[in-house]
């Protein structure tokens, strides 16, 4: 029902201003308003003007904006290219309200998907929530509160307890973590188990034993280790990880949006 709100407070504030809704009228380091608040949005190079288009949403790093996220190579030269509209809000103070449930943000950028609707065609069947550092706890948040409709997560060096009550969970989970992070430490388990950083999702989801490892490279330098749990009561999950340390691994974004759209590598 909230979701329903969101949507009609988005609807009636674009009626309101006249020529808001126009998509010319924020885009790329243009920001679109909502309420007090502003997001930021990059088309697709190939898209068509007509064709509904999957989403990501994408959460920035502390101290940053979405003016940085709708120009980064690894971001939004992943979604451009693969016919995904990108979304990218602006934090209040440049951070994000995650610690704890309730969360402000969560109603915020709940309510940039419907407000994009307005300016945009959507495919709600594949709206994909990401984020880094900061933001990819926020976009956990996000998952936690408001997952229902979420596609996958696709989540960056970041994370919430694992022992987070959650409401919701996405369909997908997909996250990647530096093992020497020495900015948000992975979350190691018992032992040194690092299967422990996405057992919040594996609980959620109802997953299992491990059904796959692998290996695979992106670049000369950026190497994974993937372990995948697709054996679940409901969606899968998946943990990638590398040996090194606080950063968006390049190409790995655009892998991920490879294999859930279905474009091959």
């Amino acid at each position: 029902m909230r979701l329903h709100i969101l949507f009609a407070l988005a609807v009636a504030f674009a009626a309101a201003l006249p020529g808001l809704a126009a998509a010319e009228d924020c885009v790329d380091q243009t920001p679109c308003p909502l309420g007090d608040r502003s997001y930021h949005v990059k088309v697709p190079d190939d898209w068509d003007g007509v064709t509904p288009m999957p989403v990501m949403l994408h959460f920035h790093g502390w101290a940053r904006q979405g003016t940085l996220i709708v120009k980064h190579g690894r971001i939004s030269g992943a979604t451009r290219k693969r016919g995904v509209l990108l979304l990218a809000p602006n934090g209040l103070n440049k951070s994000w309200d995650f610690w704890h449930p309730g969360s402000q943000d969560t109603d915020f950028a709940a309510a940039i998907i419907e407000d994009a609707a307005t300016r945009y065609p959507i495919d709600r069947s594949r709206i994909f929530v990401s984020g880094y550092s900061w933001g990819s706890n926020m976009a956990w948040r996000y998952a936690c509160e408001n997952g229902t409709d979420v596609r996958a997560l696709l989540a960056v060096s970041g994370t919430l307890d694992q022992d987070e009550d959650c409401e919701t969970a996405p369909l997908e989970v997909r996250h990647v973590h530096g093992l020497t992070d020495n900015v948000l430490d992975f979350p190691f388990g018992p032992d040194g188990d690092t299967t422990y950083a996405v057992s919040l999702w594996r609980n959620m989801l109802g997953c299992g034993e491990v059904t796959g490892t692998s290996s695979y490279s992106t670049t000369e330098r950026d190497h994974f280790d993937r372990t995948v749990w697709d054996d679940c009561t409901a969606g899968s999950v998946t943990l990638d990880v590398h040996p090194r340390g606080h950063f968006i691994p390049r190409g790995w974004f655009a892998k991920q949006l490879d294999e859930l759209l279905g474009l091959g590598s």
